[in-house]
C-alpha cells in the first residue's frame, strides 16, 4: 500500500504511525506493518517477537522496561482504548524523564513506536482493550525493570475517569520512582 504516515514526537525516537485505511459498506482493511515502507520513512528496525494481551476497564500495566536486553516496541489497539505512555530513561538524552502519552483505539488505528531505552505502559480506558505489539528483541524472564506508574517525578498525567478503579500487578505495586534507578 505505501500510505504510512509516520510523525516524529516531541521526544525524539518517539513516532505515531498511521496506516491507510480502506473502508467500504463490507468494513475496511489496513496494512499495519510492511518493512519496506517504514525503512522508506527511516525506520528500519527489525521485529522479532509479536504480542497480544486482553484487559479490562482500570488496569493499567507499567511502566515496564528490559535492562539488559531493551525492546523497542510498535503497539496498537486492535479492540477498545488505552492510555499508552513512553517514557525516556536514555540517561544521555536531553529528555531524559519525560514522558509522552496518546490514546490508541480500535477507531482511530493509530500505532505508537517507543524505542530501546523507554519505560511503556497503558491504562484501560474502555471496558476491555486488546493491545498488540511487536519487539525488536525477545523478552528475557530476569531482565524486566519498571518505575512507579504515579512517580511524581515524572508526572504522567493519566486520564483517569471518575470512579475508574486502578488495577494494578503484584509486580507494578512494588515500582519505585526513577530516582532508584
Amino acid at each position: 500500500m505505501g500510505n504510512l504516515k509516520v510523525t516524529g514526537c516531541e521526544i525524539e525516537g518517539l513516532y505515531v504511525i498511521e496506516p491507510e485505511v480502506r473502508e467500504d459498506e463490507r468494513g475496511y482493511f489496513t496494512e499495519t506493518y510492511n518493512f519496506r515502507d517504514m525503512k522508506e520513512k527511516g525506520l528500519d528496525m527489525v521485529f522479532v517477537q509479536d504480542n497480544q494481551s486482553k484487559s479490562k476497564r482500570g488496569v493499567l500495566r507499567g511502566l515496564h522496561f528490559q535492562i539488559e536486553h531493551p525492546q523497542g516496541k510498535l503497539v496498537r489497539v486492535i479492540k477498545g482504548r488505552v492510555f499508552d505512555v513512553a517514557v525516556d530513561l536514555r540517561s544521555s538524552s536531553a529528555t531524559y524523564g519525560k514522558w509522552h502519552g496518546m490514546e490508541l483505539s480500535e477507531e482511530n488505528k493509530k500505532q505508537f513506536y517507543v524505542p530501546e531505552g523507554f519505560a511503556h505502559g497503558f491504562l484501560v480506558l474502555s471496558d476491555e482493550a486488546e493491545f498488540c505489539y511487536k519487539c525488536t528483541d525477545f523478552y528475557h524472564p530476569g531482565d524486566e525493570g519498571g518505575i512507579a506508574w504515579d512517580d511524581p517525578e515524572i508526572g504522567v498525567q493519566w486520564p483517569i475517569e471518575d470512579g475508574m478503579e486502578i488495577i494494578l500487578s503484584d509486580r507494578d505495586r512494588k515500582w519505585k520512582g526513577i530516582g532508584a534507578l
